[in-house]
């Protein structure tokens, strides 16, 4: 195993097998070639509308109070606690901003069929 490795990494360029198959990369793009649609303004509105399961119900109340959807990506439990808002929706909350900070979760643009 380790001595086919080897002759895999010493023949470079246009001799190792990895180059001599082309059709590999097309074959992977197809199943990635068509993205999902997401929003192109993302705001507090449609952030709470994209986590759904009832969260979306304190959206009047987070605009007001916070402002800016960048805010709220920084927010912590205390604060919307402070807004009194239930511990379930504020772990929903806080989730999903953590993933969009990261990059991992971003609101669809159209509403997910339940």
């Amino acid at each position: 195993m380790a001595m086919a490795l080897r002759r895999a990494f010493s023949l470079g360029g246009s001799g190792s097998p990895i180059a001599q198959s082309a059709s590999f990369v097309p074959a992977l793009s197809r199943f990635f070639s068509r993205s999902p649609p997401y929003a192109v303004k993302v705001g507090i509105p449609e952030f709470l509308q994209g986590i759904g399961g009832g969260v979306e119900a304190h959206a009047p109340k987070l605009e007001s109070e916070i402002g800016d959807f960048n805010k709220l990506l920084v927010s912590r439990t205390l604060k919307l606690k402070k807004l009194s808002i239930p511990c379930k929706h504020r772990k929903l909350i806080l989730k999903y901003a953590h993933k969009y900070r990261v990059g991992l979760w971003r609101p669809r643009a159209e509403p997910v069929k339940a």
